[in-house]
Protein backbone atom coordinates (compact mmCIF):
# COMPACT_ATOMS: atom_id res chain seq x y z
CA UNK A 1 0.00 0.00 0.00
CA UNK A 2 1.50 3.51 -0.50
CA UNK A 3 -0.95 6.17 -1.27
CA UNK A 4 -3.93 6.54 1.39
CA UNK A 5 -5.83 3.47 1.14
CA UNK A 6 -5.67 0.52 -1.35
CA UNK A 7 -8.67 -0.34 -3.73
CA UNK A 8 -11.93 -2.48 -2.13
CA UNK A 9 -11.87 -5.52 -3.09
CA UNK A 10 -13.55 -6.69 -6.16
CA UNK A 11 -13.84 -10.75 -5.30
CA UNK A 12 -13.32 -12.48 -1.60
CA UNK A 13 -12.48 -15.74 -0.67
CA UNK A 14 -12.75 -17.08 2.70
CA UNK A 15 -10.98 -20.18 4.86
CA UNK A 16 -13.29 -20.42 7.98
CA UNK A 17 -13.62 -23.76 9.87
CA UNK A 18 -12.15 -25.73 6.92
CA UNK A 19 -14.27 -24.20 4.26
CA UNK A 20 -14.24 -21.15 1.72
CA UNK A 21 -16.92 -18.74 1.82
CA UNK A 22 -17.06 -15.99 -0.11
CA UNK A 23 -18.44 -12.30 0.34
CA UNK A 24 -17.94 -10.86 3.45
CA UNK A 25 -19.40 -13.44 5.97
CA UNK A 26 -20.05 -12.49 9.33
CA UNK A 27 -17.44 -13.79 11.95
CA UNK A 28 -17.47 -11.99 15.37
CA UNK A 29 -20.44 -10.85 17.98
CA UNK A 30 -20.63 -8.36 20.21
CA UNK A 31 -18.42 -10.73 23.05
CA UNK A 32 -15.78 -11.77 20.78
CA UNK A 33 -12.80 -10.43 22.28
CA UNK A 34 -11.36 -9.55 19.12
CA UNK A 35 -14.17 -6.89 18.75
CA UNK A 36 -13.29 -5.23 21.75
CA UNK A 37 -10.08 -5.69 22.60
CA UNK A 38 -8.01 -5.62 19.34
CA UNK A 39 -6.89 -8.96 19.71
CA UNK A 40 -6.01 -9.58 16.00
CA UNK A 41 -2.62 -10.57 14.15
CA UNK A 42 -1.95 -10.93 10.40
CA UNK A 43 0.23 -11.05 7.61
CA UNK A 44 0.03 -9.91 4.29
CA UNK A 45 1.46 -11.90 1.13
CA UNK A 46 0.92 -10.88 -2.82
CA UNK A 47 0.15 -13.28 -5.60
CA UNK A 48 0.74 -11.62 -9.16
CA UNK A 49 1.96 -12.58 -12.63
CA UNK A 50 1.45 -16.16 -11.45
CA UNK A 51 3.84 -15.83 -9.00
CA UNK A 52 3.87 -15.87 -4.58
CA UNK A 53 6.97 -13.96 -3.44
CA UNK A 54 8.01 -15.22 -0.03
CA UNK A 55 4.89 -16.68 0.98
CA UNK A 56 6.41 -18.62 3.41
CA UNK A 57 8.23 -16.18 4.93
CA UNK A 58 5.07 -14.27 5.79
CA UNK A 59 2.90 -17.43 6.78
CA UNK A 60 5.75 -17.95 9.69
CA UNK A 61 5.53 -14.30 10.53
CA UNK A 62 2.13 -14.48 11.26
CA UNK A 63 2.65 -17.46 13.91
CA UNK A 64 5.12 -15.48 15.79
CA UNK A 65 2.87 -12.67 15.36
CA UNK A 66 0.63 -14.93 17.31
CA UNK A 67 2.75 -15.78 20.18
CA UNK A 68 4.56 -13.05 20.72
CA UNK A 69 0.53 -11.19 21.16
CA UNK A 70 -0.46 -13.75 23.53
CA UNK A 71 -2.51 -16.20 21.08
CA UNK A 72 -1.86 -19.28 19.63
CA UNK A 73 -0.52 -20.20 16.59
CA UNK A 74 -3.10 -23.04 15.78
CA UNK A 75 -1.49 -24.19 12.48
CA UNK A 76 2.23 -24.74 11.43
CA UNK A 77 3.50 -22.17 8.87
CA UNK A 78 3.71 -24.68 5.93
CA UNK A 79 0.08 -25.60 6.04
CA UNK A 80 -1.12 -22.04 6.22
CA UNK A 81 0.93 -21.60 2.76
CA UNK A 82 -1.08 -24.45 1.55
CA UNK A 83 -4.03 -22.77 2.46
CA UNK A 84 -3.57 -19.68 0.59
CA UNK A 85 -1.63 -21.61 -2.62
CA UNK A 86 -5.44 -23.19 -2.78
CA UNK A 87 -7.16 -19.65 -2.60
CA UNK A 88 -4.99 -18.09 -5.02
CA UNK A 89 -6.14 -21.51 -7.30
CA UNK A 90 -9.93 -20.11 -7.18
CA UNK A 91 -9.05 -17.28 -8.94
CA UNK A 92 -7.86 -16.80 -12.47
CA UNK A 93 -4.09 -17.65 -13.31
CA UNK A 94 -1.84 -14.47 -13.01
CA UNK A 95 -4.75 -12.64 -10.68
CA UNK A 96 -2.98 -9.74 -8.88
CA UNK A 97 -4.25 -11.16 -5.69
CA UNK A 98 -3.90 -9.71 -1.38
CA UNK A 99 -2.99 -12.96 0.92
CA UNK A 100 -3.92 -12.09 4.37
CA UNK A 101 -4.22 -14.72 6.73
CA UNK A 102 -5.19 -14.31 10.56
CA UNK A 103 -5.74 -15.08 14.07
CA UNK A 104 -7.75 -13.60 16.07
CA UNK A 105 -9.10 -14.28 20.26
CA UNK A 106 -13.09 -15.24 20.87
CA UNK A 107 -12.45 -14.89 24.43
CA UNK A 108 -10.66 -13.26 27.29
CA UNK A 109 -11.16 -10.10 29.28
CA UNK A 110 -8.26 -7.65 28.84
CA UNK A 111 -5.86 -10.38 28.03
CA UNK A 112 -6.49 -12.59 25.22
CA UNK A 113 -7.47 -16.40 25.99
CA UNK A 114 -4.93 -18.32 23.78
CA UNK A 115 -7.20 -21.63 23.96
CA UNK A 116 -9.46 -19.49 21.71
CA UNK A 117 -7.77 -18.29 18.70
CA UNK A 118 -9.37 -18.47 15.69
CA UNK A 119 -7.59 -18.49 12.15
CA UNK A 120 -9.16 -17.13 9.12
CA UNK A 121 -7.62 -16.99 5.57
CA UNK A 122 -8.98 -14.26 3.03
CA UNK A 123 -7.28 -14.05 -0.56
CA UNK A 124 -8.89 -11.35 -2.57
CA UNK A 125 -8.69 -8.88 -5.70
CA UNK A 126 -6.70 -6.46 -5.22
CA UNK A 127 -4.18 -4.67 -8.45
CA UNK A 128 -0.52 -4.12 -7.85
CA UNK A 129 -0.27 -0.22 -7.98
CA UNK A 130 0.19 1.45 -11.34
CA UNK A 131 1.28 4.83 -9.93
CA UNK A 132 4.60 6.25 -11.27
CA UNK A 133 5.39 7.55 -7.96
CA UNK A 134 3.92 9.32 -5.06
CA UNK A 135 4.19 12.40 -2.55
CA UNK A 136 4.79 12.34 1.36
CA UNK A 137 4.63 14.51 3.82
CA UNK A 138 6.35 14.22 7.59
CA UNK A 139 3.25 12.86 9.93
CA UNK A 140 3.59 14.60 13.41
CA UNK A 141 2.34 11.11 14.70
CA UNK A 142 5.11 8.92 16.08
CA UNK A 143 5.77 5.13 16.14
CA UNK A 144 5.90 3.71 19.48
CA UNK A 145 8.27 1.59 21.22
CA UNK A 146 8.32 -1.58 22.55
CA UNK A 147 7.47 -0.94 25.50
CA UNK A 148 4.29 1.00 24.62
CA UNK A 149 3.21 -1.19 22.26
CA UNK A 150 3.42 -4.77 20.30
CA UNK A 151 5.37 -3.81 17.72
CA UNK A 152 7.33 -6.52 17.18
CA UNK A 153 4.06 -7.96 16.07
CA UNK A 154 2.09 -7.60 12.57
CA UNK A 155 -0.58 -6.70 14.96
CA UNK A 156 -4.14 -4.50 13.94
CA UNK A 157 -3.58 -2.52 17.03
CA UNK A 158 -0.87 -0.93 15.66
CA UNK A 159 -2.84 0.18 12.64
CA UNK A 160 -5.10 3.12 13.79
CA UNK A 161 -1.97 5.37 14.20
CA UNK A 162 -1.01 4.59 10.66
CA UNK A 163 -4.68 5.54 9.90
CA UNK A 164 -3.92 9.33 11.98
CA UNK A 165 -0.97 9.63 10.15
CA UNK A 166 -2.73 8.90 6.61
CA UNK A 167 -5.54 11.62 7.25
CA UNK A 168 -3.12 14.15 8.37
CA UNK A 169 -1.74 13.65 5.42
CA UNK A 170 -4.57 14.29 2.63
CA UNK A 171 -5.70 17.16 4.74
CA UNK A 172 -2.42 18.49 3.54
CA UNK A 173 -2.99 17.09 -0.02
CA UNK A 174 -0.28 14.33 0.00
CA UNK A 175 -0.52 10.44 -0.64
CA UNK A 176 1.32 9.00 2.04
CA UNK A 177 3.43 10.23 5.73
CA UNK A 178 7.00 9.95 6.51
CA UNK A 179 6.84 8.35 10.33
CA UNK A 180 9.43 9.28 12.74
CA UNK A 181 10.55 7.17 15.89
CA UNK A 182 10.78 8.63 19.58
CA UNK A 183 13.75 10.37 19.03
CA UNK A 184 12.30 11.63 16.18
CA UNK A 185 14.54 9.76 13.48
CA UNK A 186 13.29 7.74 9.95
CA UNK A 187 11.12 5.53 11.10
CA UNK A 188 8.97 4.23 7.81
CA UNK A 189 6.27 5.35 5.93
CA UNK A 190 2.61 5.24 7.21
CA UNK A 191 2.23 1.88 5.00
CA UNK A 192 5.63 1.09 3.87
CA UNK A 193 9.43 0.52 5.06
CA UNK A 194 11.29 3.58 3.53
CA UNK A 195 14.82 3.92 1.67
CA UNK A 196 16.72 6.58 0.37
CA UNK A 197 19.53 7.15 -2.25
CA UNK A 198 22.51 8.67 -1.79
CA UNK A 199 25.62 8.92 -3.86
CA UNK A 200 24.92 5.93 -5.37
CA UNK A 201 24.24 3.49 -2.05
CA UNK A 202 21.16 2.70 -0.75
CA UNK A 203 19.95 3.30 3.28
CA UNK A 204 17.11 2.36 4.99
CA UNK A 205 16.65 2.69 8.69
CA UNK A 206 17.78 0.18 10.99
CA UNK A 207 15.20 -1.61 13.06
CA UNK A 208 15.18 -0.46 16.34
CA UNK A 209 11.64 -1.83 17.67
CA UNK A 210 9.49 0.79 16.22
CA UNK A 211 8.74 -0.80 12.96
CA UNK A 212 8.39 -4.07 11.55
CA UNK A 213 11.85 -5.22 9.57
CA UNK A 214 9.74 -5.91 6.17
CA UNK A 215 9.87 -9.11 4.60
CA UNK A 216 9.95 -7.23 1.40
CA UNK A 217 12.79 -4.65 2.56
CA UNK A 218 15.00 -7.57 3.60
CA UNK A 219 14.57 -9.06 0.44
CA UNK A 220 15.00 -5.83 -1.50
CA UNK A 221 18.33 -5.40 0.52
CA UNK A 222 19.85 -8.79 -0.59
CA UNK A 223 19.00 -7.85 -4.02
CA UNK A 224 21.19 -5.05 -4.01
CA UNK A 225 23.43 -6.07 -2.20
CA UNK A 226 24.01 -9.32 -4.60
CA UNK A 227 24.45 -6.95 -7.20
CA UNK A 228 27.23 -4.61 -6.03
CA UNK A 229 25.04 -1.91 -4.42
CA UNK A 230 25.94 -0.92 -1.15
CA UNK A 231 23.21 -0.87 1.58
CA UNK A 232 23.38 0.39 5.15
CA UNK A 233 20.93 -0.25 7.32
CA UNK A 234 21.66 2.63 10.39
CA UNK A 235 19.53 5.52 12.00
CA UNK A 236 18.44 8.29 9.19
CA UNK A 237 17.38 11.43 10.19
CA UNK A 238 14.95 13.97 8.75
CA UNK A 239 17.81 16.00 7.48
CA UNK A 240 19.28 13.02 5.84
CA UNK A 241 16.27 12.17 4.15
CA UNK A 242 15.21 15.49 3.15
CA UNK A 243 18.69 15.74 1.28
CA UNK A 244 18.64 11.98 -0.53
CA UNK A 245 19.03 11.72 -4.08
CA UNK A 246 16.23 9.69 -4.24
CA UNK A 247 13.65 8.03 -2.41
CA UNK A 248 11.08 4.81 -2.18
CA UNK A 249 9.77 2.55 -0.25
CA UNK A 250 9.31 -1.66 0.04
CA UNK A 251 6.53 -3.01 0.93
CA UNK A 252 4.30 -5.78 0.60
CA UNK A 253 1.17 -4.28 -1.08
CA UNK A 254 3.18 -2.23 -4.00
CA UNK A 255 6.98 -3.90 -3.76
CA UNK A 256 8.56 -0.97 -4.73
CA UNK A 257 7.59 2.51 -5.71
CA UNK A 258 9.17 5.46 -5.81
CA UNK A 259 8.29 9.38 -3.86
CA UNK A 260 8.17 11.66 -6.21
CA UNK A 261 7.43 14.32 -3.82
CA UNK A 262 8.19 15.31 -0.39
CA UNK A 263 7.07 17.90 0.88
CA UNK A 264 7.71 20.76 -1.34
CA UNK A 265 10.88 18.98 -2.50
CA UNK A 266 10.14 17.57 -6.05
CA UNK A 267 12.29 14.07 -6.62
CA UNK A 268 12.30 11.83 -10.06
CA UNK A 269 12.44 8.44 -9.76
CA UNK A 270 15.86 7.27 -9.81
CA UNK A 271 18.48 4.49 -10.85
CA UNK A 272 18.60 2.55 -7.39
CA UNK A 273 14.66 2.24 -7.28
CA UNK A 274 14.61 1.51 -10.52
CA UNK A 275 17.37 -1.55 -10.00
CA UNK A 276 15.48 -2.14 -6.69
CA UNK A 277 12.06 -3.03 -8.97
CA UNK A 278 14.23 -5.24 -11.59
CA UNK A 279 15.73 -6.99 -9.48
CA UNK A 280 12.96 -7.88 -7.53
CA UNK A 281 10.68 -8.98 -10.03
CA UNK A 282 13.74 -10.77 -11.91
CA UNK A 283 14.15 -12.69 -8.42
CA UNK A 284 10.05 -13.12 -7.76
CA UNK A 285 9.64 -14.47 -11.48
CA UNK A 286 12.67 -17.08 -11.36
Amino acid sequence: MTGQQAPGPKKAQHFIDGQWLDGNPPIMGPMTHAAWMASVVFDGARAFEGVTPDLDRHCERLNHSAESFGLEAKLPAGQIQEIALEGVAKFPKGTALYIRPMYYAEDGFVAPEPDSTRFICTVYEAPMPSVPGFSCCVSSFRRPLYSMAPTDTKASCLYPNSARALKEAAAKGFDNAVVLDGLGNVAELATANIWMAKDGAAHTPIPNGTFLNGITKQRTAKLLQDAGIPVYERTITLDELRDADEIFTSGNYGKIVPVNKLEDRDLQPGPIAAKAKELYWDWAHG
